[in-house]
């Protein structure tokens, strides 16, 4: 039961080769056109030869009594915990027994040293905080392989091992602008990326290219490798939810570094607040101070101008966000207004901001198939701006047809206060390098 990623390592790993398991199906949600499908047989293994099939999570009910199931296994990421209950509820009501896999059966362990960067929620920042390690461990030489959450929203079976080295194997694997936010700023800063379905072969193939494998987390997803340094971060913007939300107060728990994100916008009665959660939590991890500054390209496009933001996608529909940074820099930079796109939303645009109602005066980069890029190229068309303000790390701009002036808006990390979160990976190099060696 998930939403295609987690549930897909889970069977490889834990029930792909069981014979006394029999898989029936993948209930899948939250992403458009991912059900119908099957999980085909060149993944699926020697006891699955048809494959398994892949069907709406609003079927659950009837497949439990159809197919007499014993056992549903929950493998979805941030959701709150009561949300989680509530498909527990729908599980036992219907006859089966609700599981939950944790790390100890579903990680790889790899033959080389691993960072891992996870969350407590979506859109915290692990993605500037991954390519900020990435950054400081090709200075100090090492080989690196950066292996990403999956995302396989394509044809499952030549998704299985992904290796990202340029735009042009962006290009070649039709990647989603989902795909693209989280490849394309690793892939412009030198790294090389692996993702794909089957991280038992992604891991075993990014062993060869690296002395270190760099994690780079999705949602609030725990690792699915075993980490030799867990980074965990939480939100000072969002402070509670360090602990309300599934499985990100489990990555929490076993963080060996908490960051605390965004310190330089939040208020500090809120930065202390999540300290104090915390410590309270986690009492032996050790917490660092950290920043997000975003910066326009063009800012003279933006002041006094009437603009329209695009942010990343996952960070305000299923992360919760109202907006992201494509606002906070619109606002910081001196934007007349930023233009609300309700009134000009269509067709897929428009649904999802039905579905995402807490979304605020921005649209989210949607892009998981052709028909969702048209419909954003022609809600940006009809919205009378000065500028569009693309705070999306995926070149969108690229792929669909933007009338008016476009300006990024970039965010990185930053340390704000001691120790740094460079001081720490340095002494934890220092000690791994001398294994490299």
């Amino acid at each position: 039961m998930g939403a295609a990623g987690r549930d897909f390592h889970n069977f490889n790993i834990v029930y792909r080769d069981d014979p006394e398991t029999r898989v029936v199906a993948f209930t899948a949600a939250q992403i458009p056109g991912i059900s119908d499908r099957v999980y085909p047989p060149s993944l699926s293994g020697v006891l699955y030869p048809d494959g398994v099939p892949i069907v709406d999570e609003s079927k659950l009910e009837s497949l439990i009594a159809r197919e007499s199931i014993d056992n549903v296994v929950f493998a979805y990421s941030d959701l709150p915990h009561v949300e989680v209950m509530h498909r527990a509820s729908r599980v036992l009501a219907a006859g089966a027994d609700f599981t939950l896999l944790g790390p100890h059966v579903t990680q790889i362990r790899a033959d080389v040293p691993v960072i891992a960067v996870s969350a407590v929620r979506t859109g915290v920042g692990k993605s500037q905080t991954a390519r900020y390690l990435a950054k400081r461990l090709r200075a100090r030489g090492v080989r690196l392989a950066v292996l990403r959450h999956p995302m396989p929203y394509g044809d499952l079976a030549s998704e299985a091992v992904q290796r990202f080295a340029s735009a042009a194997d962006l290009a070649s694997a039709r990647c989603t602008v989902e795909e693209r936010e989280e490849y394309e700023p690793h892939i412009a800063e030198g790294s090389i990326v692996f993702a794909g379905v089957d991280y038992a072969e992604i891991v075993r193939s990014a062993e060869k290219e690296a002395d270190i494998i760099l994690w780079d987390g999705g949602n609030n997803d725990f690792p699915f490798l075993v980490p030799d340094l867990h980074i965990v971060l939480t939100d000072s913007l969002r402070p509670g939810h360090e602990t309300m939300y599934h499985p990100g107060e489990a990555c929490l728990r076993m963080a060996d570094i908490v960051v605390i994100a965004k310190t330089d916008v939040a208020s500090p009665k809120d930065v202390q607040a999540v300290v104090a959660t915390v410590l309270a939590t986690n009492a032996t991890t050790t917490i660092v101070r950290a920043a997000s500054p975003v910066r326009l390209d063009k800012p003279e496009l933006v002041s006094g101008k009437t603009v329209a933001v695009v942010e990343d996608g996952p960070t305000i529909t299923h992360g919760g966000m109202a907006t992201g940074a494509g606002f906070v820099a619109a606002r910081q930079g001196n934007a007349k207004a930023i233009l609300d796109p309700r009134p000009y939303v269509v067709r897929s645009i428009a649904a999802t901001l039905l579905d995402y109602p807490h979304i605020g005066p921005v649209l989210p980069a949607m892009g998981y198939g052709e028909a969702q890029l048209s419909d954003l190229e022609a809600t940006l068309a009809a919205m009378p701006v000065d500028a569009v303000v693309l705070a999306t790390p995926a070149r969108i701009e690229r792929l669909i047809a933007i009338n008016q002036p476009v300006v990024r808006a970039t965010y990185e990390y930053a340390d704000a206060g001691t120790p740094t979160l460079g001081e720490l990976v340095d002494r934890f190099l220092d000690h791994q390098m001398e294994k490299i060696r």
